[in-house]
């Protein structure tokens, strides 16, 4: 994918499980993810919204990422509130990108499938969390 912003506008459905290696448990998430202009301009807003169902209750859950794209095709990925998050280049199809989150490290790998879908995995480790998220990620007609 030459132009990482490009693939991503739109809107996608989300499926995305939730493992907690440490305790066993599993949580599911469920819902949309729209990329769409920045108002504030030069970037898209990445908004998910949905259902997070955890030990049999489901909460509300959402988040918003910003995608600033750069020249070259790949992006910056920031945190709703101008925080770096980590670069995002799927040039060859794929990606791995790394953050620190206090002692905490996040392992992102990003695979596209298609022109109508990718998979993202993240890989928690450290004193705080060990966990294993995966999601798909499939285009919506409309």
């Amino acid at each position: 994918m030459p132009d990482v912003a490009g693939y991503l506008s739109g809107r996608w459905r989300i499926e995305r499980t939730v493992h907690d290696l440490r305790t066993g448990t599993e949580g599911r998430f469920h819902g949309t993810a729209d990329f769409r202009p920045d108002p504030a301009g030069g970037a898209l807003l990445h908004v998910e919204e949905g259902e997070l169902t955890w030990n049999g209750t489901a909460h509300p859950a959402s988040r918003t990422l910003r995608l600033r794209p750069r020249p070259d095709g790949s992006a910056a990925i920031d945190f709703a509130d101008g925080r770096p998050f980590h670069d995002l280049d799927l040039t060859a199809g794929r990606w791995t990108a790394v953050h620190p989150c206090a002692e905490d490290r996040y392992e992102g790998t990003f695979t596209v499938r298609s022109a109508d879908e990718w998979h993202l995995e993240w890989r928690v480790t450290g004193p705080a969390k060990r966990q294993l998220l995966r999601t798909v990620y499939r285009r919506r007609p409309d």
